[in-house]
């Protein structure tokens, strides 16, 4: 598979995913846990099918220190007992807010009140910031065909 387009080739795009990674970096330095924020990429990479952001968070998770017990069962995280109870709220609200057009009416009171148990306002925003940006990239890459398996740790916050 070759992508449609060298995203990172084109001023325009590589001047967009520079500003993204940017906000990513703004998330990053929140307080919300590494482990979750890997988790949540991973989950919304799932469910929009995108290869070259599983490719890419699956082995920064693990180079991280992630299981790959736990990396295997992100899909399956309701019926997995390795997650903890925050890390089931957030996955659960990326679900929500990944398929938000599934529900009408957008995410649903009890799964925010889930994740406002376990996170406070900043983590809150942090986490659904982070559900947007992963969301955003997963649909850069899944329009341009973004071939997934070649991606090297640190790949890019090197590109630019």
């Amino acid at each position: 598979m070759n992508a449609r387009l060298d995203a990172l080739a084109s001023p325009v795009t590589g001047k967009l995913v520079k500003h993204l990674v940017a906000a990513g970096k703004v998330v990053e330095a929140t307080g919300l846990p590494v482990a979750t924020q890997e988790l949540v990429k991973i989950r919304a990479s799932q469910i929009n099918g995108c290869g070259g952001c599983l490719d890419m968070h699956t082995k920064e998770a693990a180079a991280a220190g992630e299981t790959s017990l736990r990396l295997h069962l992100v899909a399956a995280w309701r019926e997995a007992t390795v997650f903890t109870e925050a890390e089931r709220a957030a996955l659960e609200l990326t679900e929500q807010g990944t398929r938000i057009a599934d529900a009408a009416g957008g995410v649903p009171d009890d799964v925010w009140a889930r994740a406002a148990e376990h996170y406070d306002e900043e983590q809150l925003l942090a986490l659904v910031s982070l559900i947007a940006l992963i969301n955003t990239f997963n649909r850069l890459n899944v329009i341009l065909q973004q071939p997934a398996g070649g991606y090297r740790l640190g790949q890019l916050a090197h590109a630019k």
